[in-house]
């Protein structure tokens, strides 16, 4: 697996992008901003979209992307979410009124988008490559995943806060490598990480105890104008590993 940084701050502007992820080339891991910087035969060859949750920084570009390529393709893009989200999407964003539904665009029988239904703990299996829904800690229903090769696995937080069962199922990773976990605010800023259910670097302190595996950990969905701050935090606070900060453009391969 090869998997391709598309967006990961909190926020945007400048060269910020929201959190989106291309797994080799025809599979995303949520939808933000990022996406945007794909070529138009890029994104063609885009056949899934994982979607932790329905929040706008991990869904935007879902329909500018259907819009913008669902009649270069053949087949309809396949939108892999839990049942609330794709029920909140239906009902909040392709309803006609935000955006057409393009579930029955050209037609319900030939549609540009089908959505599929994953479920907790449930591996979806493309090809040799497994993706599996990890617990989450929202303000809406979440999800986080796991991506295996087979040879080596990723663990994606997704939007969460203080998570036991998140790390029950980190736990239970033999062969996991990498760790990509949120911290979307400050410690200055407990009161709204609470409220907002994310992490700050204190909550993760106490969170990231709970992890029994030693794999290369990085911190997604800094805030834009607390990056170098959240960052020194989490530094500060997070003792017995060694969190780097995710970068726009970043690859791995496992």
């Amino acid at each position: 697996m090869k998997l391709r940084i598309l967006g990961c701050s909190g926020g945007i502007g400048g060269n910020l992008r929201t959190t989106s992820m291309l797994l080799d080339r025809d599979v995303l891991i949520d939808a933000g901003t990022g996406v945007g910087d794909l070529s138009l035969a890029e994104m063609a060859m885009i056949d899934h979209v994982f979607v932790t949750h329905s929040h706008l920084d991990h869904v935007a570009c879902i329909p500018l992307m259907v819009d913008s390529v669902g009649f270069m393709r053949d087949k309809p893009l396949l939108v892999h979410a839990t049942a609330e989200t794709i029920a909140i999407l239906k009902q909040h964003m392709f309803n006609w009124k935000i955006w057409p539904d393009f579930s029955e665009i050209p037609n319900a029988q030939q549609p540009c988008l089908r959505y599929e239904a994953i479920e907790l703990g449930k591996t979806v299996d493309l090809g040799g490559r497994k993706i599996t829904p990890l617990p989450a800690n929202h303000v809406v229903p979440a999800v986080g995943f796991q991506l295996d090769s087979g040879t080596a696995s990723l663990a994606f937080s997704g939007d969460t806060t203080t998570c036991d069962a998140l790390w029950d199922a980190v736990n239970r990773i033999d062969n996991l490598q990498y760790l990509i976990v949120e911290t979307a605010f400050s410690n200055a800023e407990l009161d709204l990480a609470l409220m907002s259910k994310h992490f700050c670097p204190s909550l993760l302190a106490k969170d990231i105890l709970k992890l029994k595996r030693n794999p290369q950990i990085f911190i997604t969905h800094l805030k834009p104008g607390e990056i170098e701050l959240t960052m020194q935090e989490i530094s500060e606070c997070v003792s017995g590993f060694i969190p780097r900060m995710l970068q726009n453009g970043q690859v791995f391969e496992f």
